[in-house]
């Protein structure tokens, strides 16, 4: 018989946030593998927990997966917790979980804390359907690339942010999302949890004038559907007349390029605009 993989959210910030089934479990498995042994230990002290305790993270997460998938076939249970909230989501570990599929070991999830979610909800945005993106990338032309892709997206974005780029990020998201309701969600279950709300660029003032520190959470409402629809009429308009302008075509010629070119029909093209057939 195999172990079982277990992976265990811990707490963000509030110690009262683990769950009474967390502890068992961290009581009961072999090993504890921690994306940082020092904070991992902090918490198993406060609950006179002692077990061993191995490092796994993203330096080491390649060597010590297979280290950890021999003591599982050897019929040793393993608990995975990152340093805080759900293992995995933007923290290491899929390496190993991928790896103890393979080789038909359990893998058992014990939900709990996690960042992402009391961010959403209480953002006030739309929270059926909605993405998370993990960190944006650290460069701005990477960032700005990512922002692009997702700008089209109908439904709320979730992304973490470090509070040494979070002025970039809102200025480069304030540039390409334009004029959308926001949230930062900092330091999320802890003494001085703050919540700020506006508009992107609203954020971004409000951070000018009060650099944030700890954890934060970006929760950004999704592209509006009739403002998409706005942009893509403002966009062949604006097309149309580029095309008249400058290939001097009649206005149905010029449609018919950039229908061509958005990759839409004429019709499509002509009904969007709203054109009358004389003003051709």
């Amino acid at each position: 018989m195999t172990g079982i993989l277990y992976l265990v959210a811990t707490p963000i910030g509030n110690l009262e946030d683990i769950t009474l089934r967390a502890l068992r479990i961290l009581k009961e498995v072999n090993l504890i593998a921690c994306e940082d042994t020092r904070q991992t230990i902090k918490l198993l002290n406060h609950f006179l927990i002692e077990k061993p305790t191995i490092s796994y993270h993203e330096h080491n997460e390649q060597g010590r997966t297979e280290q950890l998938i021999n003591s599982l076939l050897e019929g040793k249970s393993i608990a995975l917790v990152s340093d805080a909230g759900t293992p995995i989501i933007s923290d290491p570990g899929l390496i190993l979980v991928k790896k103890a599929i393979d080789r038909k070991i359990p893998v058992i999830a014990l939900p709990g804390a996690s960042a992402l979610l009391p961010a959403l909800i209480t953002s006030g945005l739309e929270s059926s359907e909605f993405t998370f993106i993990g960190f944006l990338p650290a460069r701005s032309g990477e960032r700005r690339k990512k922002l692009l892709e997702i700008k089209p997206l109908p439904f709320t974005i979730i992304c973490y942010e470090s509070p040494y780029r979070i002025l970039e990020s809102l200025s480069d998201a304030k540039d390409i999302l334009g004029t959308r309701q926001a949230i930062i969600a900092r330091e999320l279950t802890k003494l001085y949890e703050e919540t700020l709300r506006g508009t992107l660029a609203e954020l971004l003032e409000q951070v000018k004038s009060k650099p944030l520190k700890g954890e934060l959470v970006l929760v950004i409402e999704g592209q509006n559907l009739d403002s998409q629809e706005t942009e893509l009429v403002n966009t062949i308009q604006q097309a149309v007349k580029d095309r008249m302008e400058k290939d001097n075509l009649d206005q149905m010629s010029a449609l018919k390029a950039v229908a061509k070119a958005l990759g839409i029909s004429k019709s499509e093209a002509y009904r969007r605009l709203q054109l009358e057939l004389k003003d051709y």
